[in-house]
C-alpha cells in the first residue's frame, strides 16, 4: 500500500512539473539551454577571462614566477619591435589569404549559383566539401612534400622548362626562400587551399539570393555585364564575401600548425602564444599576445556586421 502511495504522489509531482513547464515555454527553453550555457559560460569563456586577466600581470625574470600585481608593462611589450613584427606578419597574412580566396572562390560561387542544377550543383559541393573530410594534419604535411624541392610543383616545373620562373619566385626578397616549403609564399598557398571552402559556400550561398530578374532587368535597360556586375551581382554578393572573409580571415589569424609545418621560421600570433605558454612559460606575455586578435576580430565583425554579413550566413 505504502508504495502505491509513493508511486501516486511522484506521479502527481511529475504531473505538476509537466503541466508547469507546458504552460510556460520560455521557462522550458531556458532549462534546456542552462545545461550547455553554464558549461561555455564557466569553462570556456571563464577560462578565456582568467587567461586574458594574465596579460595584466609581469613575469620575475629571475625566477620566472608571475607577479600578481596590475600593470600594463606586458601590453606595452606587444610594441617591441619584434613583438610587433610578429602581430603585423600575422595580420598581413591573413589579409592576403582572405583577398585570394575571395578571388578564387568568386568565379566557382557564381558559376555554381547561376549555372549549376540538379546533380551539378550535388558535384559541386561534394567537390567544395571533400578536403573538408580528411585529416587537418594530413592536408598540411602533403603541402609541404608537394612544396618541397624535390616535390610534384618542382618537378613539373622542370619538365615544361619553367624552373627559370621557379627560381625567380624563390629569389623574391622577404617572400622567397630555398624552397616553396621554406617561405611565405608556401605558407599563404597552404592557407588559402586549408580555408578556400569556407569562402565559397557563403559567397555561393549569396549569390543563390541575387534574383534573376534583376539581372534580366538590367540587361533590358541597356546595362553592359560590367555594369551589372558593378551596380547589381557585386552589391548583393558583397555581403556573402564578407561573411566567407570572416572565417579565413580569422581562422589564418590564429592558426599555428601550417607556419609550424610550411614556411620560414618566423613566428605568427598562433606560435607566439603556444610558445610562450609552453617552452618559455611567460603566460602574461602569451595573454597579451591573445587580446590582438580578439581586438582585431571584435572591430572586424562589427565591420562585417554593419555590412549586412551576417545575413548571409
Amino acid at each position: 500500500m505504502s508504495d502505491h502511495v509513493i508511486s501516486d504522489a511522484r506521479g502527481g509531482l511529475f504531473r505538476r512539473i509537466s503541466d508547469w513547464i507546458f504552460r510556460r515555454p520560455n521557462a522550458f527553453l531556458i532549462l534546456l539551454f542552462l545545461p550547455p550555457l553554464l558549461w561555455l559560460g564557466v569553462v570556456y569563456i571563464g577560462s578565456l577571462l582568467a587567461l586574458l586577466a594574465h596579460a595584466f600581470f609581469s613575469i620575475d625574470e629571475f625566477s620566472g614566477f608571475i607577479i600578481y600585481e596590475p600593470t600594463l608593462s606586458t601590453i606595452a611589450q606587444l610594441f617591441n619591435p619584434a613583438n610587433f613584427d610578429v602581430i603585423l606578419r600575422t595580420v598581413l597574412m591573413a589579409a592576403a589569404v582572405t583577398i585570394a580566396a575571395a578571388i578564387i572562390a568568386y568565379p566557382f560561387a557564381y558559376f555554381a549559383a547561376r549555372y549549376a542544377k540538379g546533380k551539378w550543383k550535388a558535384l559541386f559541393y561534394i567537390l567544395v566539401m571533400l578536403p573538408l573530410w580528411s585529416s587537418y594534419l594530413v592536408k598540411v604535411y602533403s603541402w609541404k612534400l608537394i612544396l618541397a624541392k624535390e616535390g610534384i610543383i618542382s618537378w613539373v616545373a622542370a619538365k615544361l622548362h619553367l624552373t627559370w620562373l621557379l627560381d625567380a619566385l624563390l629569389a623574391t626578397p622577404v617572400l622567397g626562400g630555398p624552397s616553396l616549403s621554406i617561405s611565405y609564399f608556401g605558407t599563404f598557398i597552404v592557407f588559402v587551399y586549408i580555408w578556400l571552402p569556407f569562402m565559397i559556400l557563403p559567397t555561393q550561398a549569396a549569390l543563390e539570393r541575387v534574383p534573376a530578374n534583376l539581372i534580366e532587368a538590367s540587361s533590358d535597360l541597356g546595362g553592359t555585364p560590367g555594369q551589372t556586375f558593378r551596380h547589381v551581382i557585386w552589391p548583393l554578393a558583397l555581403p556573402g564575401l564578407i561573411a566567407g572573409s570572416i572565417f579565413t580571415f580569422s581562422l589564418t589569424l590564429g592558426d599555428y600548425i601550417v607556419p609550424q609545418i610550411v614556411g620560414s621560421s618566423a613566428f605568427y600570433l598562433g606560435q607566439a602564444v603556444y610558445t610562450l605558454q609552453g617552452t618559455a612559460g611567460n603566460i602574461p606575455l602569451a595573454a597579451a599576445f591573445t587580446v590582438v586578435p580578439i581586438l582585431i576580430m571584435f572591430v572586424y565583425l562589427s565591420i562585417a556586421k554593419r555590412m549586412g554579413a551576417f545575413n548571409a550566413l
